[in-house]
């Protein structure tokens, strides 16, 4: 098990190997898919994208938050299937330097080609944990584009031993999935 702390160094993430258990502590954004689509769109028309995005930690999840006392709370936040996010994900990876991606499911290979090149893993987490997952987030920080509505605007969140998240797909190639359909394969 291991216990990182937010931002991720590339060092830190090239240490970790498919089957590794990680809790995180730190900051955390959410993105499913028309967040992906309007960072893309705005980095390639030269618009500004929000800060928090740069070498950051995106968690594929639709959160539920309610407001309370002019504060964002977090009451729900489970991973969505990442595999939905696969055709920007290469990009996002690389041009925004994301360090880990959390959700479920798993990515295609041109994501895992991606995470090699630039340094990232995959965290998968449990699904139907939202609510567990929620208890970690310790603050919501920011929202960005919340014009996409709730489930699709980036959240800004600080969490606090979130987890525990396996690495499912590391950045030397080790892939639990891939393992998974190579057992399935040699098996049948």
């Amino acid at each position: 098990m291991r216990e990182l702390r937010t931002p991720l160094s590339e060092k830190a993430v090239r240490e970790l190997r498919a089957g590794d258990t990680v809790y995180l502590t730190g900051e955390v954004v959410t993105g499913r898919d028309e967040m992906h689509m309007r960072a893309v769109e705005y980095a390639r028309g030269g618009k500004p994208i929000p800060e928090g995005l740069e070498n950051s930690i995106l968690f594929h999840c639709g959160p539920i938050m309610v407001k309370e006392g002019g504060r964002w709370r977090t009451v729900a936040a489970g991973p969505t299937t990442s595999s939905r996010m696969d055709l920007l994900g290469p990009e996002m990876i690389k041009r925004f330097g994301i360090r880990a991606v959390i959700g479920k499911g798993g990515m295609s290979e041109k994501v895992g080609d991606a995470m090699r090149e630039a340094g990232c893993v995959y965290l998968a987490a449990v699904g139907g944990t939202a609510v567990s997952i929620a208890e970690s987030v310790v603050e919501v920080q920011g929202a960005e584009w919340e014009d996409l509505g709730m489930a699709e605007a980036m959240w800004i969140l600080k969490v606090e031993r979130m987890g525990p998240l396996t690495v499912a797909m590391d950045s030397e190639g080790g892939s639990l999935y891939d393992n998974v359909r190579k057992r399935l394969i040699r098996d049948v």
